[in-house]
């Protein structure tokens, strides 16, 4: 497992040198994926979000100050009919209550004093924060396995470059030896047309191997985060990397399915729903809130506020609400919620049988790949051997150019089936990692 402080603070350090030329071994590969790939970039944002959500929360039950202000001004003060209590003619007389110019500013003060759903909203925040954070772990480790299998694709066709160019010098030779032997009347055309077939067959397998890993270096970028075409110098070899004693323990390694983050964040998930059955509960509950308010108010004919006169006026008070009847609203809602629980028991369990399930997948496919890449190495061997010796009894001219340019094919062969199980052990291992959560 990595820490989230971890990762943030590497992406610092690697900000500053992702413009140029680059040197990454294997891990800086999968650190700066981890911190730099577009996945993980929206990962960190959504974890932000959550701390801020927090906050957000947090807030509901501190105190609130709110001002308020009002102008006012009749054009026409309105006018009132009552009775007469002066006489009995007129019956009424008509009055203006109010005058023209009014100006109120106050500040209200409110303080939550209980309620039930703020209480769990805040354990729910606090959860929901470390979902988050977890999301951002699983993401890192897709981004890490995703950069481990772009770097080993490149390195893997790099590696099939270099076997086709061991042969392909002798080809070139023998080509050229053919044709030099047809000028003399030494051999028929039809020996050096075949050799010259073959050193054209084996320079497209090259030229296809080098455009393979020019896309897989552009893939690898993208994982990375980088721009297109930045140039990327693997300091790893592949070679160090086949044999590395620790990758051939894989296959071997328990898994501890409560610590993979994938449970982690199924177990988060369960967590966060038994809180909103809690927080639908907390609806039945009293509310009870408080207030404090003081204003100044201003009336006059004309206006002219600077010169007054105010008059203030001061208040306090509670407020409570307690809910009765809902028409069953509130328990519909609960049942809603018992049953988002439910759902989020059932993913819990079929995350961890999923987890299992790949697990043993992947022991198997690991076991499979590295016995294939062992028979595939020594294949390759014995094929090349093989060519060797044809290739020196061409040039004594005691082996035909038939000869030749079948065992040339039959190597060319035996060279992409080893820089397959090449790449089937890399991906296996890679695979394997992240079945056990090792990224």
């Amino acid at each position: 497992m990595r820490s989230i402080i971890t990762i943030i603070g590497y992406a610092t350090v690697v900000a500053a040198t992702a413009q140029g030329p680059m040197s990454l071994s294997l891990k800086q590969a999968m650190d700066m994926a981890a911190t730099q790939s577009y996945t993980v970039q929206n990962s960190t944002l959504e974890a932000e979000k959550a701390r801020a959500k927090i906050k957000e929360v947090t807030a509901i039950g501190l105190p609130q100050i709110a001002a308020t202000g009002n102008l006012g001004n009749y054009i026409k003060v309105p006018t009132q009919v009552i009775p007469n209590f002066f006489g009995s003619d007129p019956e009424t007389i008509e009055v203006q209550f109010g005058i023209p110019w009014s100006l109120t500013g106050g500040v209200q003060l409110n303080q939550l004093l209980f309620d039930g759903s703020y209480l769990v909203g805040l354990r729910a925040s606090r959860e929901l924060k470390q979902k988050s954070d977890k999301e951002l772990e699983q993401a890192a480790t897709n981004a890490r396995a995703q950069a481990a299998k772009a770097y080993l694709s490149v390195l893997a066709a790099e590696e099939g470059v270099r076997l086709i160019g061991e042969s392909l010098p002798v080809v070139e030779k023998a080509a050229a030896d053919a044709t030099a032997m047809v000028q003399q009347g030494l051999m028929e055309s039809t020996d050096a047309d075949r050799l010259t077939v073959q050193m054209e067959e084996t320079k497209d397998q090259q030229r296809n191997l080098q455009q393979q890993s020019v896309v897989a270096r552009a893939y690898l970028s993208l994982v990375l985060g980088l721009p297109t075409g930045t140039p990327l110098t693997l300091t790893d070899a592949l070679q160090p990397l086949l044999d590395d004693p620790a990758e051939a323990g894989l296959v071997d390694m328990p898994l501890d399915v409560a610590q993979h983050v994938d449970d982690q964040v199924a177990q988060s998930l369960v967590r966060i729903s038994a809180l909103d059955v809690q927080n639908k509960k907390a609806a039945y509950y009293p509310q009870l809130s408080g207030f404090i308010n003081y204003q100044q108010q201003y009336f006059s004919e004309t206006f002219n506020p600077g010169k007054g006169p105010w008059f203030p006026a001061s208040q306090w008070g509670l407020s409570l609400n307690v809910p009765i009847f809902s028409s069953g609203l509130r328990q519909q809602q609960v049942k809603q919620a018992r049953l988002t629980l439910d759902q989020a028991n059932v993913n819990l369990k079929a995350t961890e049988q999923r987890l299992m399930t790949e697990h043993l997948q992947q022991q198997a496919k690991l076991r499979a790949a590295q016995d294939s890449y062992q028979t595939g190495k020594r294949n390759l061997a014995l094929s090349k051997s093989i060519f060797e010796r044809v290739s020196v009894k061409f040039t004594e001219g005691v082996g035909s150019s038939f000869e030749l340019t079948q065992e040339n094919a039959n190597y060319l062969t035996t060279q992409q089936t080893y820089i397959q199980r090449i790449v089937d052990l890399l991906q296996a291992r890679t695979d394997m990692r992240k079945a056990l959560d090792l990224y």
